[in-house]
């Protein structure tokens, strides 16, 4: 029973969406397909911070707690920098940043500390996103700044001819969610395809291993702090320009937490699976779950989108702590 029960835990996540129209009366296709579209653009960004987490941990072994400061520091600077400049050379010269940022990283806080227990690298990650925080205010500004990409926020109708009522989409999200889509499959190709993408999976395998066949492990980590600075400035970007830019931005990796943790935190491929589990699950409980607990428990109602995703974690670490996609370890003694 136990080794199935990550199976039986998605299987409820399903049927919350199919079962629970039912009881709450919203039968219309185009309803159902609406929300489901919104679980899915929205797990696409969880995945894209996600993704961050997942690049550095496999090429480490480290959970790297600055993520989410890398999320906003690379949004503060591109806000900023596109009020001098075009926004698209503002992404070119916040990209530079984040590139030498990674550098300085790699040099500074990981090189010393090669070889060290994990949990020296664990709190060195900490520190970065503490100096991230109080550098990125200090250099930017701590104001609430927007980030316009000139694409129209107001929802579009789309297929008021096949679902009555149609299907609103969020013309912004849509976007969003193809750069997002397009991001992560560049990197999967980079990964597979590539000479320096299998340098990195080889690093993630053995760094002993991977560096006794000449692969430079600090060279490496600059590769992966640096792409991981990359998808922090478009989560950033595109977050930025949903919420504006502010120092609760940093705030979203805790939405990536649960996805690492469904997909696994070694599997690129698991941070975008369970990214979209956890966009569609907490979608379909907030409108279908949640009219069926207010009436069956007499609740208030409103807020299963900010648990779920929490409780469905929670489950998979009490029995498949790995993950979906995770590699299992087993200790022999």
């Amino acid at each position: 029973m136990k080794k199935n029960l990550p199976t039986f835990i998605l299987g409820i996540v399903l049927l919350t969406g199919l079962v629970a129209p039912l009881a709450t009366g919203a039968s219309a296709p185009g309803f159902y397909i609406e929300v489901l579209l919104g679980g899915l653009m929205a797990g696409v960004l969880y995945s894209l911070v996600a993704l961050g987490f997942a690049l550095i941990f496999k090429a480490s072994g480290v959970f790297n707690f600055a993520q989410g400061a890398m999320v906003l520091f690379a949004a503060l600077a591109v806000a900023r920098l596109a009020e001098r400049m075009p926004l698209w050379v503002a992404m070119l010269l916040a990209t530079a940043i984040m590139i030498v940022l990674a550098w300085l990283v790699e040099r500074l806080v990981l090189r010393p500390l090669v070889n060290q227990e994990g949990v020296a690298l664990l709190m060195a990650t900490l520190g970065v996103s503490y100096f991230l925080d109080g550098f990125g205010q200090t250099v930017w500004g701590s104001d609430i700044y927007k980030i316009e990409l000139g694409i129209a926020k107001e929802p579009v109708m789309i297929l008021d001819q096949l679902f009555q009522g149609g299907i609103l989409v969020n013309k912004e999200d849509f976007v969003a969610t193809i750069a997002a889509a397009a991001l992560v499959a560049s990197l999967m190709l980079f990964f597979q395809k590539t000479a320096t993408g299998r340098a990195l999976r080889a690093v993630a395998d053995d760094h002993q291993a991977a560096q006794s066949i000449g692969i430079p492990l600090n060279r490496i980590w600059v590769i992966v702090w640096s792409v991981a600075g990359i998808v922090a400035l478009v989560a950033g970007v595109i977050w930025g320009s949903k919420l504006g830019v502010q120092f609760s931005l940093s705030q979203v990796a805790l939405k990536a937490l649960p996805v690492v943790i469904l997909g696994g935190f070694t599997s690129v491929a698991g941070a975008i699976v369970g990214g979209l589990i956890i966009g569609v699950g907490e979608k379909m409980a907030e409108v279908f779950l949640g009219p069926v607990m207010v009436k069956a428990f007499d609740l208030a109602g409103g807020g299963i989108e900010n648990w779920f995703a929490y409780v469905l974690a929670l489950l998979f670490l009490l029995v498949r702590p790995e993950g979906l996609f995770g590699e299992k370890h087993i200790d022999r003694v």
